[in-house]
């Protein structure tokens, strides 16, 4: 899950990390006011989506005076930004970050992710801030510098002050860095992140060590833990079919093909687009309706697809171990009953109760293609949609 950059910021302060002042305002009449409450000569109007590259796209602008703050908030909220990150469609700006402006001396780059190589969290530093670090990582990998976590002992001062050190923090401001780095790392472990990055983190004129932007995104399957973080969340800013997918524990993602995927398992799901993109085709979504699904959760995935205009035809993909393959049926037949399908449908069954399964679909009065296998179904599916 992921949330803004104010919040991010206000969860990191709990923790003693150092941020700039600011605000955030949904209106501009509230963006003039938080600037003139934060009384700094220079503010910085910042949009707040869920999505990086805001500065690039026109979303972050310097003011200096409450008439600049008015009138770069009146032409940032409801402007849709189309970013590296947001697709191009672009996400609708709804709420800003006033902030006080700095003296920045020196942007520098900290992360904290887990590495899925070793099984741990590391922190990543660079001298590059203010740079995607996916960039940085292709044109100068050299100057990004890595610290294994040990789980048990957690991150050690000394590898905050060997990162501070590599990454050319000035010698009178090591100290605060290496605070910097040990509370950044303690909201990660106890908000069960599974990205912390401050981009840049700045060294400012007056000697201070701050996180000028800050994203935090949350493991979601933690968040029971975590009731304060789940109240974060911004429905405005997450797709209406996921949102809706979660309610019935579906795990959906949408995609930008034509032809709807239903499978049980996440390895199942990823394979199944694979095939169908190998076969030419263009997968709508990646749907997982997990192992335990019911005759109600495949009725309402079926809806969720549906849903989708650009949906042309649906590939459900089952292989039945603790589900079975005669509840799929059923399920699939009363959806289309619902629904009232009308595309074309492939359906390739396999596993427990597969006789009984395909013979419910035989049996019904839908129009449905069988398939014995995951190529035959996807070549099937393409040439439907074709």
């Amino acid at each position: 899950m992921n949330i803004h950059e104010y919040q991010a910021k206000e969860v990191l302060k709990q923790y003693g990390v150092a941020v700039p002042r600011g605000q955030v305002a949904f209106t501009v009449d509230e963006a003039v006011e938080a600037a003139t409450a934060l009384g700094s000569p220079v503010a910085v109007v910042k949009a707040q989506i869920h999505a990086g590259g805001r500065g690039k796209a026109g979303g972050v602008k310097v003011a200096r005076g409450l008439e600049e703050v008015r009138a770069y908030a009146e032409e940032i909220l409801g402007k849709v930004l189309v970013t590296h990150q947001t697709g191009p469609e672009g996400k609708e700006v709804k709420r800003l970050l006033i902030e006080e402006g700095c003296d920045i001396k020196k942007e520098y780059y900290i992360g904290v992710v887990i590495d899925r190589g070793t099984g741990r969290v590391v922190m990543m530093a660079s001298e590059e801030g203010g740079t995607e670090i996916e960039e940085v990582a292709a044109a100068t990998p050299e100057k990004i510098f890595k610290e294994n976590v040990d789980p048990a002992l957690g991150l050690q001062t000394y590898q905050a002050r060997r990162l501070a050190y590599a990454i050319n923090i000035p010698n009178e401001l090591v100290n605060q860095a290496v605070q910097f780095m040990m509370a950044l790392y303690t909201a990660f472990v106890e908000k069960d992140c599974f990205i912390a990055e401050i981009n840049p983190l700045v060294v400012t004129g007056d000697g201070k060590v701050m996180a000028l932007d800050a994203k935090l995104n949350f493991d979601s399957n933690a968040l029971y833990r975590h009731k304060d973080i789940l109240a974060l969340r911004d429905l405005e800013e997450e797709n209406e079919k996921e949102i809706e997918a979660s309610k019935f524990d579906l795990s959906y993602i949408a995609l930008d093909g034509n032809i709807g995927c239903m499978v049980n398992g996440a390895g199942l799901a990823m394979a199944t687009m694979d095939i169908i993109k190998y076969y030419g085709g263009d997968p709508a979504n990646f749907l997982d309706v997990g192992g335990g699904a019911t005759a109600e959760k495949v009725t309402e995935a079926f809806k969720i697809i549906l849903s989708d205009d650009k949906v042309k035809g649906i590939f459900v993909n089952i292989f039945g171990g603790i589900m079975k393959c005669d509840v799929i049926a059923a399920g699939i037949v009363e959806a289309a009953h619902q629904v009232g399908l009308d595309r074309p449908l492939v359906v390739r069954l396999e596993g427990t109760n597969v006789e009984l399964g395909k013979r419910i679909l035989a049996e019904s009065d839908l129009t449905i293609v069988s398939a014995d296998s995951m190529a035959d179904g996807a070549q099937k599916i393409v040439a439907l949609v074709s």
